[in-house]
């Protein structure tokens, strides 16, 4: 199952954190969404916003006719890249190596498939095959996921709509639901209780929503 993330801005957990980011550039804070004719420069731009502590040796993927292709190596284990939880939808995230091996093949998977102009019913029931025959694993240790950049757009399974949600960190949270981790205001968001590609959402506390 993909991630969902809604606006349930309230119930996270705030981390004390210093104020992010300065003012967007004028040729990023336009975009919206990415596809395959997205230029490469534009996708690699929004990637590299995502994980400003780790961006500068990440490698960086952008979308290409065929998904994903690798546009530039990496020294530090880290991989980065726009996903899109749906197409319409833009993730800029940066993955650590624990989730460069594992949930980020789901990701390359899902696009290959699209590429082939399969529906998202078929891949979606792909991936939870994939996961059940081992194809695809969930992360097996700790692990983070930067979304820090201002870009991102996602899609609120509650008002059924497209919303700019504020930079925030993801943390591997396999398998895992509200049982766990507890729920109500201070309890971490999860994105996808249960599954294996499921992460705690935490908001740093200089993120905001506009």
């Amino acid at each position: 199952m993909l991630p969902h993330r809604s606006a349930a801005v309230g119930s996270f957990l705030l981390l004390a954190a210093g104020t992010l980011g300065a003012a967007e550039p004028p040729a990023l804070s336009n975009v919206r969404h990415i596809d395959a004719r997205t230029p490469r420069d534009v996708q690699m731009a929004l990637a590299l916003a995502a994980g400003p502590p780790v961006s500068g040796g990440a490698a960086v993927y952008v979308l290409g006719p065929k998904g994903y292709e690798k546009a530039r190596e990496g020294t530090n284990g880290f991989s980065c890249l726009v996903e899109r939880e749906r197409t319409d939808t833009m993730e800029p995230e940066c993955y650590d190596a624990e989730g460069t091996a594992t949930t980020l093949k789901v990701r390359f998977f899902v696009e290959q498939e699209r590429a082939l102009g399969k529906d998202e019913a078929r891949i979606e029931s792909a991936v939870a095959e994939g996961y059940k025959s081992g194809r695809f694993a969930a992360p097996r240790k700790a692990g983070i996921v930067y979304m820090l950049s201002d870009y991102n757009y996602v899609f609120d399974p509650g008002a059924k709509q497209i919303i700019h949600f504020p930079g925030h960190l993801m943390f591997y949270a396999p398998y895992a639901t509200a049982k766990d981790i507890g729920e109500g205001p201070g309890a971490p968001y999860l994105t996808a209780p249960g599954q294996p590609d499921n992460v705690m959402v935490v908001i740093p506390a200089g993120s905001h929503a506009h």
